[in-house]
């Protein structure tokens, strides 16, 4: 890049090149532009591993007071269920991970597993695709799961539901 600054130089000191200069230096500075954007994109993302308050990334609460910290997950099999439509012709594939507040819930999880996955099929397999489509219609599906389940659980709570896989065909 100084090697096209001095050139730049040079060719406006000699006097020649007039025409090139403005797209050269269109150029460099477009260039610059980009680099720059990039490097702030990258930062503002997390991709360099840096926040705006420094390199503190596991905060143990918000404003709110509230834990951010990720309780023990227990990751639950894949469902595979009919929805609820006039044809029954399209069916709902998902994943979900429970978050708990302690260890002793996944313990407990484990021994109702059968349980577990029963409520939730049945649950799952009562709604159509009208009420899962929109986001509204998945945090409330999350709120329900959560809402059955916890009663089952007696040595702790699920504390969030987290869809990682959810397909509608």
């Amino acid at each position: 890049m100084a090697d096209q600054a001095e050139t730049i130089i040079e060719e406006t000191a000699a006097g020649g090149g007039k025409k090139g200069l403005p797209v050269k230096l269109i150029v460099v500075v477009f260039s610059l532009l980009l680099l720059l954007g990039a490097a702030g994109l990258a930062l503002k993302s997390g991709m360099l591993g840096l926040t705006a308050q420094g390199d503190d990334r596991h905060a143990a609460a918000d404003e709110d007071g509230v834990s951010t910290e990720l309780g023990p997950v227990y990751a639950l099999d894949t469902f595979i269920v009919n929805l609820a439509d006039e044809r029954g012709t399209k069916y709902l594939k998902t994943k979900l991970s429970l978050e708990l507040n302690n260890a002793l819930a996944a313990k407990e999880i484990d021994k109702r597993l059968p349980q577990v996955r029963d409520t939730i099929l049945t649950l799952l397999s009562t709604r159509s695709f009208e009420d899962i489509r929109h986001l509204e219609g998945k945090y409330q599906l999350r709120a329900e799961i959560m809402a059955i389940l916890n009663p089952l659980i007696t040595s702790g709570d699920i504390t969030n539901i987290y869809f990682t896989e959810f397909v509608v065909q």
